[in-house]
């Protein structure tokens, strides 16, 4: 039988997730927005290598936020079954992060935007 104290932090941690989870959600729409706008304004080579740029940099924000909500999810009372979601989940997430910053870099690179970070 969980405690009061337990079941309202259970429940506080459910919600907190709710939020983070929608957050992400709600970075991910509006980089998508940025970028049709833009796309939608400027037509060169050059403003598409900077909208991806601007759409991975919100995609990769969102990763981050997904990624708390799955920590979250995983803090209350975590079994091994929910650990090794986790642990799946947050390596897959780790890596397309990665290779999103390494297209970043690369179309950075590319534009000659010169905040390219090594």
């Amino acid at each position: 039988m969980r405690s009061t104290g337990e079941a309202w932090l259970n429940e506080a941690v459910q919600w907190l997730r709710l939020l983070v989870e929608a957050a992400g959600a709600g970075v991910i729409a509006i980089g998508v927005v940025v970028a049709l706008v833009g796309f939608l304004l400027h037509r060169d080579d050059n403003s598409n290598i900077r909208l991806r740029i601007t759409l991975a940099r919100y995609l990769s924000l969102a990763l981050e936020f997904q990624l708390a909500a799955d920590i979250l999810s995983t803090a209350i009372a975590p079994g091994w079954d929910e650990i090794g979601k986790l642990a799946a989940t947050a390596t897959i997430r780790t890596a397309l992060n990665y290779f999103l910053e390494r297209e970043v870099r690369g179309l950075q690179r590319m534009a000659g935007d010169g905040t390219a970070q090594e």
